[in-house]
């Protein structure tokens, strides 16, 4: 086995990177895939509260990577999924404790055991940025139809193409309302912004926010669309051919202009 190494990014936080990793290993999983997720963002682990495993960590990435003891000491198979396991970040140490090499040289040596390896990237674009996209076989990078997070995202996507990582776009958190009305920037148009290719797109659903705090992936709510949404991210990942779709009306910078005209 060989697997794939994806890092899930954005530059800026709160956009919903550690939540997307939840539920994408999730959905990989329940497709099938043997998968390890990996919470990179040393200092303020949060994966291990999303997937419901906070009381279960004994060792982490850090002593892992130190020697302080084996993988598999530290791996945490998930409470929902033979197939879906955690690997946490430490919470006392800095970023700085590990380097690209230790990293890469991980992923390697773990690719041998999972179909996918996901990490959880720590928000900014330091030493913790470097060192969870080492060994990265691909990136998703998550943004919100905000400009801020589009401008950071674009930082982002410009580094790793410098490193050759393929990267692929992923908007969350889109009201559907507020996009109609012209009030939120149109999925289309963060894709034309950013110009690389979308393989998904999550509406703001509150049922999110409560799996979160729960400790359960929304993937698991047969009846949420936001969990099928996530699915079919899973999917597009395993090369299935699924549509993304979307029902836009007025651009956001008409409705935009149309405001200071007004104002004028």
């Amino acid at each position: 086995m060989s697997g794939r190494v994806l890092v899930i990014t954005s530059g800026k936080g709160g956009v919903g990177k550690t939540t997307a990793t939840a539920n994408l290993g999730a959905a990989l999983a329940l497709r099938g895939k043997r998968v390890l997720v990996i919470d990179a963002d040393i200092g303020l682990r949060n994966l291990d509260v999303i997937m419901g495993l906070e009381n279960r960590i004994v060792f982490n990435l850090v002593d892992v990577i130190k020697g302080v003891c084996k993988h598999q000491q530290a791996i945490i198979k998930s409470k929902r999924s033979n197939n879906l396991f955690l690997l946490p970040a430490s919470q006392t140490d800095d970023k700085n404790v590990i380097n690209v090499d230790e990293m890469r040289d991980l992923l390697n040596k773990l690719k041998q055991e999972f179909h996918f390896i996901l990490v959880d990237c720590p928000a900014g674009i330091e030493q913790g940025f470097k060192n969870a996209c080492a060994g990265a076989d691909q990136a998703i990078v998550v943004t919100t139809p905000e400009v801020s997070s589009i401008r950071d995202a674009d930082r982002v996507i410009g580094l790793l193409a410098s490193e050759g990582i393929e990267t692929s776009l992923l908007i969350n958190r889109v009201d559907r309302d507020l996009v109609k009305q012209g009030d939120m920037i149109a999925p289309q148009e963060v894709v034309e912004m950013l110009g690389i290719d979308q393989i998904g797109m999550i509406f703001r659903d509150n049922d999110i926010v409560i799996s979160s705090n729960s400790g359960d992936p929304i993937v698991y709510n047969e009846k949420s669309k936001v969990g099928k949404a996530f699915l079919e991210v899973a999917d597009r990942l395993l090369g299935v051919a699924v549509p993304i779709s979307t029902n836009i009306s007025e651009s956001f910078w008409t409705r935009l202009g149309r405001k200071f005209s007004r104002a004028v």
